[in-house]
């Protein structure tokens, strides 16, 4: 028969940590299970209703009371498997770490599991079992492109200070290019989705020309102004500058992000610039567009619309961009901007670092 049984005694330190086990979504499950039960128990449920919520027997949920009053939330893991001990020595597992680390003999471009094992003298398992421990993933391979500005971290810093910090009453806009934007139309229809089948297209594809985007994003609101055009040359340039500023009242001063691009730094450029001494252009290091927030919102662009998008020619390209442009502009917001230091870079001669 079962009977109640008095509330368990849970200190709030103990609660706390129950609670965080209780909703975590990487500790095992059994671990998260037993957490909820002894919760159950600290607020006063009996056997009866904790053995009927969790499908367990009160064996069971005396164990796990036993194992919590004795050592606490740690009593709650479980305890080691038998079975027979890890038998590397550290020595071989060095050796296998700092194997891996080197080059493989040619032809070879990185080391597999069979192959190092093959090297080493021990089974693909142990190799996978030490790669795991240390982090190891030769089969994965990224890119980078170090900047080599010298004054890297001074214009980062200025840019960074003008998300963060902008100066007071006035605008600051990300502007950038998207270029060679394709007009593809598919020639065969499109298969919808369906349960266990993705969305298909064609691949026979006719091609309607190619238009550049313009776009600049206030920074402070994350509302986008954006042009389309068929050529992304310098006077381009200007009379996309000369659109952003006619929506900003005449005396306001206004900062614009822009990247190293040659149709960026042309006399033209100078001469607006000296023509309008309001604002002011601030560029990215070299190699270095990420640091501008409009990349973020082409990326998203990309992945709405362009992508996956089907047009029948330039016109219908222009429309389709100019309509994602609105819907982004009528739910707009800021872009929470995030960095660590920017100090820290990929450089390809000393100490090697990386990009937050």
């Amino acid at each position: 028969m079962i009977t109640a049984k008095p509330a368990l005694p849970v200190s709030s330190e103990q609660r706390s940590e129950l609670l965080k086990l209780a909703r975590s979504t990487r500790a095992p499950a059994g671990v998260v299970r037993r957490a909820q039960l002894v919760l159950a128990l600290a607020e006063g449920e009996g056997y009866a209703a904790v053995s009927t919520r969790f499908q367990v027997p009160p064996s069971t949920i005396s164990r796990w009371k036993k194992r919590f009053l004795h050592a606490g939330v740690a009593g709650l893991q479980d305890a080691p498997r038998s079975g027979r001990p890890d038998r590397l020595s550290p020595r071989m597992e060095a050796k296998i770490i700092a194997t891996t680390q080197s080059p493989p003999p040619p032809p070879y471009t990185h080391w597999s599991a069979r192959r190092l094992a093959r090297v080493v003298g021990v089974s693909p398992a142990t190799v996978q079992r030490v790669w795991a421990r240390a982090g190891l993933k030769p089969h994965r391979l990224e890119y980078y492109k170090a900047s080599p500005d010298p004054h890297f971290e001074q214009k980062a810093a200025d840019i960074i200070g003008l998300y963060l910090n902008p100066p007071a009453h006035a605008a600051v806009f990300c502007v950038d290019e998207k270029t060679a934007i394709q007009a593809l139309e598919r020639t065969d229809p499109v298969l919808p989705l369906s349960p266990g089948r993705a969305e298909r297209h064609g691949f026979e594809y006719v091609r309607h020309g190619t238009l550049s985007l313009y776009a600049a994003l206030e920074v402070s609101t994350g509302w986008v102004h954006g042009r389309t055009a068929e050529r992304h040359t310098s006077q381009e340039f200007l009379a996309f500058c000369a659109e952003v500023l006619a929506t900003q009242p005449k005396c306001r001063q206004i900062h614009l992000i822009v990247d190293n691009l040659s149709a960026h730094k042309t006399k033209a450029v100078t001469a607006w610039l000296e023509a309008h001494p309001n604002v002011h252009i601030h560029y990215t290091p070299t190699y270095s567009s990420w640091l501008n927030q409009v990349e973020i919102w082409f990326a998203k662009i990309e992945r709405d619309c362009i992508a996956r998008g089907i047009f029948t020619s330039q016109h219908d390209l222009r429309r389709k961009l100019m309509q994602y442009i609105r819907a982004h502009n009528r739910n707009c917001r800021p872009i929470r901007w995030a960095y660590s230091d920017p100090t820290r870079r990929i450089r390809t001669s000393g100490t090697r670092e990386t990009v937050h």
